[in-house]
């Protein structure tokens, strides 16, 4: 950030007074400009035995498995964005959103929320940030192509608590993805 959103002048990184992290602080008004987490909401939309998965088709991690999900606008609920994502990423509405996994990504910044969902109608399609939208039984799951940790978290945990019939409201820290080619 260099310039203030409400006045323009230049801005500095700084701890403010009565504060105890560095901001972004304007040289004129004084406007403190916090940046905080964002939250990225999602839904694990299930019909029958089945979960709904897309091959996204945008960056990061373009042409890989993901469950839908995206970041949070203002003005909306978590369950309602996970809904909004899964509407506008699969083309498919769901209902009966339950709070299933939370995830803490400090090293970017993110909070990743997961509903559990049922599809409404079994009814979906490609939308615009998705090259293919599939529904998968557990042993189709392309595991070794999904975008995201905390995807492949939430399938895991909700495959193993599908057995007792019982599913926990799981929240845990992820640490920073690996590149693929160290060990």
């Amino acid at each position: 950030m260099k310039f203030c959103s409400q006045c323009g002048s230049t801005v500095e990184h700084r701890i403010p007074a009565g504060d105890n992290r560095p901001r972004f602080v304007c040289t004129s008004c004084a406007t403190v400009h916090y940046q905080n987490p964002r939250i990225v909401a999602g839904c694990l939309p299930v019909w029958g035995e089945q979960v709904l998965l897309c091959r996204r088709a945008i960056e990061p991690r373009r042409g890989f498995w993901t469950l839908p999900a995206g970041f949070m606008e203002n003005g909306e609920t978590t369950a309602e964005a996970a809904a909004r994502e899964t509407v506008e990423e699969a083309c498919a509405r769901v209902g009966s959103l339950q709070l299933y996994t939370l995830y803490d990504l400090p090293h970017i910044s993110q909070l990743h929320v997961f509903f559990r969902a049922e599809l409404v109608d079994g009814q979906f399609d490609v939308g615009e940030e998705s090259l293919e939208v599939r529904l998968f039984d557990e042993a189709q799951i392309p595991w070794n192509e999904l975008a995201f940790p905390t995807v492949g978290r939430t399938l895991k945990y909700y495959f193993a608590d599908r057995l007792q019939h019982n599913y926990p409201i799981r929240n845990e820290g992820v640490a920073p993805m690996r590149p693929a080619n160290q060990d």
